[in-house]
């Protein structure tokens, strides 16, 4: 279930890719725009905006996850992955290169695969909770706030695709693909820290993401 990666989680390269960002929508900023060029730009915006939102949110059940399920709101592990998520490493100079429609096409399936693996962690989550029959907790529920913030995302990164390409049909709903991770040698500790990987990498996700919202937005200025 657990692959290793390497520099993944560079947070000395993130901010450089910020600083450059930053830099570019400034300059773009003098430059005049058309009607449909606001009205695109206001969406990339928004989308920028609702993905902030729900880092945020992701940040707050992560620290609610480490203390409730692994008994340590400092949790740290940044070695384990899941391969059932996306790649978050990603050369600087091929990501600026990106085709918008190639970046809104890769954001709505890394967005989709998020949305599976917290459905599956939700489900699990559910389940051992009526099995022990333990205190109720909102952690399931919380991942479901998750859960709609992205389907929300996926819908605004599907209207703009639609945009670009006429012919792209956005699914009628969020494609539920079950997981069957093998469990025979897993303890019962990796089972949790699982749902840790899950948000750690989605908090780093949603930051890319946001990236790449505002590369759209400054582009629309071209």
């Amino acid at each position: 279930m657990y692959l290793s990666l390497s520099g993944v989680h560079c947070s000395s390269k993130m901010t450089v890719w910020w600083r450059a960002l930053i830099l570019l929508c400034c300059i773009l900023n003098c430059v005049d725009s058309t009607p449909s060029q606001v009205l695109q730009r206001n969406k990339y915006n928004s989308s920028f905006r609702l993905t902030k939102f729900t880092r945020t949110r992701v940040q707050q059940l992560l620290n609610r996850y480490k203390e409730q399920h692994l008994g340590n709101r400092n949790f740290e592990d940044r070695n384990r992955q899941l391969k059932d998520l996306p790649l978050l490493s990603t050369d600087f100079d091929s990501w600026l290169k990106l085709e918008d429609w190639e970046r809104l096409h890769a954001a709505f399936w890394d967005m989709q695969a998020y949305w599976n693996m917290l459905e599956w962690k939700r489900k699990q989550l559910e389940r051992e909770g009526k099995e022990q029959m333990a205190a109720r907790t909102t952690l399931p529920q919380s991942i479901k706030h998750i859960q709609l913030d992205l389907r929300d995302l996926m819908s605004q990164v599907s209207s703009q695709m639609s945009y670009m390409k006429s012919s792209w049909v956005k699914p009628t709903s969020p494609i539920w693909t079950a997981l069957n991770p093998e469990t025979s040698s897993k303890t019962v500790w990796d089972c949790r820290v699982e749902g840790y990987i899950i948000l750690r990498d989605l908090d780093l996700y949603l930051t890319k993401l946001a990236r790449d919202f505002l590369l759209l937005a400054s582009k629309t200025r071209l």
